[in-house]
């Protein structure tokens, strides 16, 4: 990219690694389209050069000694400004990518690759895109998938377990295909209170009618865990 002197992209540098953290501000500053405006060894430092000095982009240590790479990454959004966050590592940790972009990292960088990908990714950032080396891409879009699917699986256990224990009752029933009036009937309740707790059912689980309800329940294991419960008891 270039850039002539007035649009040269202004950077901000945190990493306790001093001897790479000069590394890295003099290739940038040789390149002739990037400003290092300041350099930090600390991340309290380094985020109140960011609140004085508004840059375009920070390159963030993940593995700081007064605070990790993620708290930095977060107190610079914070700010609210529009500096983009490029976080740097020397560990190619899935969980680690996850984290750092959850916080609002907009790529991720390992100290041991060249500099021409660091450049790219800086290059990347700035043009508002995201940048993972390809290296890494894979690895996370798997750990992205897997935490999704825990996550969607925990809360669909905390919308189970919402239900009274009546409620339990009358989904189980209806798991085994009982119409409201035998769930009466064997309950010894009303249809209208059936109705009733079938309504809450609903509600709770975020479905529309006794299909879905029941389908939720046992693609999440509901039957199975009521046959467990039961067998302990």
């Amino acid at each position: 990219m270039h850039r002539d002197f007035r649009s040269k992209a202004r950077i901000i540098l945190i990493d306790d690694n001093y001897e790479h953290l000069m590394g890295v501000k003099e290739l940038l500053n040789m390149e002739g389209c990037f400003d290092v405006v300041q350099t930090s060894t600390s991340v309290n430092t380094g985020v109140n050069m960011v609140k004085k000095y508004h840059p375009d982009i920070v390159l963030v240590d993940m593995n700081m000694p007064d605070k990790n790479g993620l708290q930095a990454i977060h107190e610079i959004q914070k700010l609210g400004l529009n500096t983009k966050v490029l976080a740097l590592s020397a560990y190619d940790d899935a969980d680690l990518i996850f984290r750092a972009m959850k916080v609002g990292a907009r790529g991720y960088v390992l100290k041991t690759m060249a500099s021409a990908q660091l450049i790219c990714a800086i290059e990347e950032v700035l043009a508002g895109k995201i940048y993972l080396p390809s290296a890494l891409s894979l690895r996370f879009f798997e750990y992205f998938q897997k935490t999704v699917k825990e996550e969607e699986n925990n809360v669909d256990e905390e919308l189970l377990s919402t239900l009274t224990q009546r409620e339990e009752e009358v989904l189980d029933l209806l798991t085994q295909g009982y119409g409201y009036n035998d769930v009466s009937e064997k309950l010894f309740i009303s249809t209208t209170t059936v109705k009733t707790h079938v309504n809450n059912i609903f509600q709770k689980l975020q479905v529309r009618d006794r299909t879905q309800a029941v389908l939720y329940a046992i693609r999440h294991g509901f039957d199975k865990k009521r046959k467990s419960n039961f067998v302990s008891i």
